[in-house]
């Protein structure tokens, strides 16, 4: 397990996370800290544990948001799978009558072509 330091507003927090997960929690901390110091220079000094909680909000509400376009977008492929089993079905389908079609045409070529063969004799 590595120990690192994330800096908001200005306060250190040591914290722990598995090995290789560094960066990404740094980062992580450096985007907390951008929005508390927007939160900050927007509303002035109301406190740090209000402007935790107003930036915790914040991510929140882009997680919700970010929830609703993930599971919109679950809908939509799930909607596309099964048009296309659809189609699929609807193209098997049309080849077996295409199929049947064939087989009706060949059978008439064939009797057409026993005709001539008998009317050549």
């Amino acid at each position: 397990m590595s120990q690192i330091a994330v800096t908001i507003d200005g306060k250190t927090y040591r914290m722990a996370c598995a090995e290789g997960e560094e960066e990404h929690l740094l980062g992580l901390g450096a985007g907390l800290d951008a929005r508390v110091s927007q939160l900050r220079g927007s509303f002035g000094e109301i406190g740090d544990l209000r402007l935790m909680v107003m930036a915790a909000l914040m991510v929140a509400d882009e997680l919700d948001e970010a929830k609703g376009k993930l599971a919109a977008a679950h809908a939509e492929i799930t909607e596309l799978q099964e048009r296309e089993a659809q189609a699929a079905g609807g193209a098997r389908a049309g080849d077996a009558r295409l199929t049947e079609h064939l087989l009706g045409v060949s059978e008439i070529v064939e009797r057409i072509a026993a005709k001539l063969e008998s009317g050549r004799r």
